[in-house]
């Protein structure tokens, strides 16, 4: 029987929490219908693996999938969505810190969104943690892309299939799942959940990931803006430089008819420079819209197919 959900858990170094939080799924999901548990090893050092190849023995709905080495969560969720086969896909932690449990509510939520993300309303984190993501939360996603929530970087998430399969994950980018969605035309929510205080272990998060987390939050505001639509940026560095190189290029041209030398004047080199800058963005940007235009597929989703639908019913 295939799966309705699919559950997928990166983990790096969790092997404490494992068997608990397998326990704890299976108490929470198995009353919703077929599932499957995705654990995806990112690398893990202290024999996590072993455990969840127990696990796989034991239970048919356990998938256990390896990494080489440790690459980041990001790509623990990009292999886990790819491997998914449920049309529910669902992620968590496996520290312990989200309630398996609160996996029904967000189901439930989805009924009316594509992406029901968990808000961590009484968080039990050191303030390294909960700064930064305040930063990204209420000045950086809202002021960049108005999405309206208190928790971009839940672990808790509950999404429809097609959501997983249009993120492109890489770098940092699993704190932006719900920035990801929206940008992709998905309908976007998020519902308060219980968290706990870590039980096992130590977090592996840093200040370092926050200017990470910045920098790709940067990148992701550049490709929602430019991606399929680079000459808008190029072109118009490109006109700011011609029009600059052509305004200074006029102004000389009017003082040699006056009879003033201009050229031993570096304002002449400025003014060649500045239009010869200008039209190399300019062609720069024509160039990358050629570019784009061979070598991307673009797809868009739809929320409604009346002519499937119809196809169907006969």
């Amino acid at each position: 029987m295939n799966p309705k959900y699919s559950i997928v858990i990166p983990f790096y170094n969790e092997r404490q929490s494992l068997t608990e939080l397998y326990q704890r799924l299976v108490k929470a999901v198995e009353p919703l219908g077929p599932f499957e548990m995705i654990f995806v090893d990112d690398g893990s050092t202290d024999g996590s693996f072993e455990v969840v190849r127990q696990l796989f023995t034991q239970d048919q709905r356990v998938r256990a999938l390896q990494l080489r080495k440790n690459f980041g969560k990001s790509a623990g969720l990009a292999v886990g969505f790819k491997a998914a086969g449920g049309e529910i896909v669902a992620t968590i932690d496996a520290d312990l810190q989200d309630e398996p449990a609160e996996i029904q509510k967000l189901v439930m939520a989805l009924d009316h969104h594509d992406l029901v993300t968990g808000w961590k309303e009484h968080r039990h984190d050191p303030w390294t943690k909960t700064f930064p993501s305040w930063v990204f939360n209420s000045v950086l996603a809202r002021t960049l892309f108005g999405v309206k929530l208190h928790d971009l970087n839940s672990g808790l998430k509950v999404m429809r299939r097609e959501v997983a399969d249009s993120l492109d994950l890489y770098g940092e980018h699993h704190r932006f799942i719900p920035i990801l969605a929206s940008l992709n035309g998905f309908r976007v929510s998020e519902v308060p959940v219980v968290h706990h205080q870590r039980k096992y272990g130590q977090s592996k998060y840093g200040w370092n990931r926050f200017f990470r987390g910045a920098f790709d939050l940067l990148t992701i505001a550049f490709l929602a803006r430019f991606q399929h639509r680079p000459l808008h940026l190029f072109g118009g560095i490109g006109a700011v430089f011609t029009i600059a190189g052509l305004a200074v290029l006029v102004y000389l041209s009017v003082l040699r008819f006056q009879g003033q030398t201009i050229g031993n004047r570096p304002l002449l080199t400025f003014g060649v420079l500045g239009v010869l800058t200008g039209l190399q963005f300019v062609f720069t940007g024509l160039l990358a819209e050629l570019i784009t235009s061979r070598s991307t597929e673009r797809h868009y989703s739809t929320r409604t197919e009346l002519d499937h639908d119809r196809e169907h019913n006969r």
